[in-house]
């Protein structure tokens, strides 16, 4: 072996060891460094891919939630697939990259709530119209808020014989396609649970049906080893924290934070303000995380808190604090636009999503050199 060899070598070697030492010193600062976003749509795949290997993993991201629902080509069920959907093949080009740059992949499908949004009604409900909690509140031509009806998204019956078989089969699917240890099934802003008319909820206590919801899918996750995870603001009381109807709740379902498994996974969103509700999760014996979306200086304050928690608790609470996630609401391709310069908004300022996430991990990247 020659010299020059020799010396490739050793920096070959310098190189992966500092870059584990790295890794290893976030592990220990914040365990999960989350991402979260809409499943791109086929045309968008290749730019999500590079996004993984070039954005993603040089950062290092090690957990990426990608909101599904619909846009897979479900063999289970094809009559609930998008029109334009994601096929096995492209999902497998996903989970390819992800295992590449080690980052834990785990699909989403919303459940209970988020059944529709504005005026028009997802697929769940409108193939299978008889597991809709309210049917009398009817889908305006033209959605405005606030409205006589309280009509934010709907929500599908938690009481319903045949609810489950359908949307676990959905669940299994995209599990098993994704090669996924964990899912998230959404439940945030559910507004519409054990309404007055409905036959089966009418009169039921709300933290209860969504406590009972939460256990239902948690115990069937469970049976190939799944971990559960959801939003944190149903589990809120927006009353006495002044939170409010959005990031807590307004209907009595907070109640549940002391009915669920404790295994299950919180991701506790806050885009408004950074309030400090992942140490009342941990002390209920919740895991959780924190999500920012849009503004950079919450992203930064909500990044310092977490790191400060986990320093000040006792190691059982420390190992429930989990970490950061960066929440993205827009569809996979207006962000990917936003973020590779394709399409901006002038308007936006500083508090776009792109800006967020470069904050986010720029105070990660800041907070793990220094510790």
């Amino acid at each position: 072996m020659t010299r020059f060899s020799i010396r490739l070598l050793a920096l070959l070697f310098g190189l992966i060891y500092q870059t584990s030492w790295a890794q290893t010193k976030l592990d220990s600062l914040l365990p999960v460094r989350g991402f979260c976003i809409a499943a791109p749509q086929p045309k968008q795949l290749d730019t999500f891919l590079k996004f993984i290997n070039e954005e993603l993993a040089p950062r290092q991201v090690n957990t990426l939630i990608l909101r599904i629902d619909f846009n897979y080509q479900f063999d289970s069920h094809p009559e609930l697939r998008d029109s334009v959907a994601l096929s096995k093949r492209d999902v497998k080009k996903l989970v390819k990259a992800c295992q590449k740059n080690n980052i834990r992949l785990i699909p989403q499908i919303n459940l209970l709530g988020h059944q529709s949004w504005a005026s028009t009604t997802h697929n769940l409900l409108r193939v299978y119209p008889e597991f809709d909690e309210t049917p009398h509140v009817k889908m305006p031509e033209k959605y405005v808020w606030p409205n006589p009806d309280g009509l934010y998204c709907k929500s599908y019956c938690p009481l319903h014989p045949g609810v489950h078989k359908v949307v676990f089969e959905l669940v299994d699917e995209i599990c098993d396609v994704f090669e996924a240890d964990a899912f998230h099934a959404g439940m945030d802003e559910v507004f519409y649970i054990g309404d007055d008319k409905c036959p089966r909820c009418s009169g039921r206590d709300k933290a209860e049906l969504f406590a009972g919801e939460v256990g239902e899918i948690r115990n069937h996750l469970a049976q190939k080893n799944r971990k559960l995870w959801i939003w944190g603001d149903r589990l809120l009381d927006g009353k006495t924290t002044g939170i409010g109807m959005w990031e807590a709740s307004m209907n009595n379902t907070h109640r549940a934070i002391d009915l669920i498994p404790t295994d299950v996974m919180i991701c506790d969103w806050h885009y408004e303000r950074p309030d400090q509700t992942a140490v009342y999760f941990a002390t209920k014996g919740l895991s959780v995380i924190t999500c920012p979306w849009r503004k950079p200086a919450f992203a930064v304050t909500q990044t310092q808190d977490m790191v400060k928690f986990r320093k000040s608790v006792t190691p059982q609470m420390k190992e429930r604090l989990q970490g950061m996630m960066q929440t993205i609401w827009s569809g996979a391709g207006q962000f990917l636009d936003e973020f590779y310069g394709v399409k901006t908004n002038p308007d936006s300022g500083e508090n776009t999503q792109t800006n967020c996430f470069k904050a986010l991990y720029g105070e990660i990247n800041r907070l793990g050199e220094a510790n």
